[in-house]
């Protein structure tokens, strides 16, 4: 059965690029079929029109109520036949219907060692801002399954990343996405492996 793979993702798209290629080098199986956002004009639209990736914009903009609006993400996950849904970089919370549907099939990357960092209001540089702030000496990335709490499900895999000689949150934060785009693709084969 071939596994058909949404990304939802907010920004510039570099870990949903980065699983792109690793599919397309094979050196990850299944297939990335659809491209959920609530951001048309983020690098990761731009990326999926240039490689004929379908698209749904979902923002609330486009759909007034959150009903309506869980009721696109369902039906745009079931026309496609999703089998796993991964957040990267997606910046809005997942309805807790969609979470019970997709139980244990819904991958979320962090940007810090969860728990620490993590929840409501820990995304992108927020992140690293608090990191540098706190003085810690060690960063790093958790990949994680969702549930209807912000960063508590279950951890797949971490890493480490040592900080200490990083001058400011930017320079955390590029070391912090080459970790990413390292055990992302690794998780989504970890998971793909056990289907």
């Amino acid at each position: 059965m071939p596994i058909n793979i949404a990304v939802f993702a907010s920004g510039a798209g570099s870990n949903f690029i980065n699983l792109f290629n690793k599919i397309a080098s094979n050196n990850l199986n299944g297939s990335i079929v659809l491209l959920v956002s609530n951001n048309p004009n983020s690098g990761a639209v731009k990326f999926a029109k240039n490689n004929d990736i379908c698209i749904k914009i979902i923002n609330k903009f486009r759909y007034k109520d959150k009903t309506t609006i869980n009721k696109e993400y369902k039906s745009s996950l079931k026309e496609n036949k999703i089998n796993l849904i991964l957040l990267a970089g997606f910046m809005k919370k997942i309805p807790v219907d969609l979470i019970k549907i997709y139980r244990n099939k819904i991958l979320n990357i962090h940007p810090s060692l969860l728990p620490d960092y993590g929840g409501k209001g820990f995304f992108g540089m927020n992140v690293h801002h608090a990191v540098f702030n706190a003085n810690e000496k060690i960063s790093g990335a958790t990949v994680h399954y969702v549930n209807k709490d912000y960063d508590r499900g279950p951890i797949l895999i971490q890493k480490k990343v040592e900080i200490q000689n990083c001058k400011g949150p930017n320079e955390i934060a590029k070391k912090v996405l080459e970790i990413e785009h390292e055990i992302f693709p690794k998780a989504v084969q970890i998971f793909l492996n056990k289907m």
